[in-house]
């Protein structure tokens, strides 16, 4: 890789590590509200014989945000879930014809899904949530950010791979 080109990957890189770390704490305050209004339910029901629908679907968006947001930080810093028994014991030129094609694979998973959500919501986009009348395009806006950033995730990485690197490390040579 030349040097113009590593240091945008390096770059790239970096900006993307900033942007996933800024959303895995927003993650984190999703976490917080879900126990809150699950406890809240729970008080409510029990305590007072009352039902709370609008703390239910923002306890259920939370649930399913957070681990849409906390996906691409997962994925930059190469802590999220991989099958590495075969590429271990394979050794140079066929771990990284390996690492090249997992790369691949995530990034059309990405391309595939992003226009599913696209369909989907070109269709269910104009509805509003039950309890909260929240538009499904900011119910299901996690989903589609955690998707595009984990595809540009193995984009940088397969441009990583590219130019020489290992995609498990950051394109300067250190850890994630």
């Amino acid at each position: 890789m030349t040097s113009t080109a590593g240091t945008m990957v390096t770059f790239a890189h970096t900006i993307l590590l900033r942007i996933a770390q800024l959303l895995m704490a927003v993650a984190v305050l999703l976490l917080a509200l879900m126990a809150v209004l699950v406890v809240l339910q729970v008080v409510a029901r029990n305590g007072f014989d009352l039902g709370l629908p609008w703390a239910d679907e923002l306890a259920r968006f939370s649930g399913v945000a957070l681990v849409y947001l906390a996906l691409p930080l997962l994925a930059v810093r190469s802590q999220h879930v991989a099958v590495d028994m075969l590429p271990q014991f394979l050794g140079g030129r066929s771990r990284r014809v390996m690492a090249v094609v997992a790369e691949a694979g995530v990034f059309v998973f990405c391309a595939i899904t992003l226009y599913g959500m696209q369909a989907y919501l070109m269709r269910a986009g104009k509805f509003a949530t039950p309890a909260m009348g929240l538009s499904n395009w900011i119910f299901y806006a996690p989903a589609v950010v955690g998707i595009t950033l984990l595809g540009l995730v193995a984009l940088v990485r397969l441009l990583c791979l590219a130019g020489g690197g290992v995609a498990n490390q950051s394109p300067a040579g250190g850890p994630q």
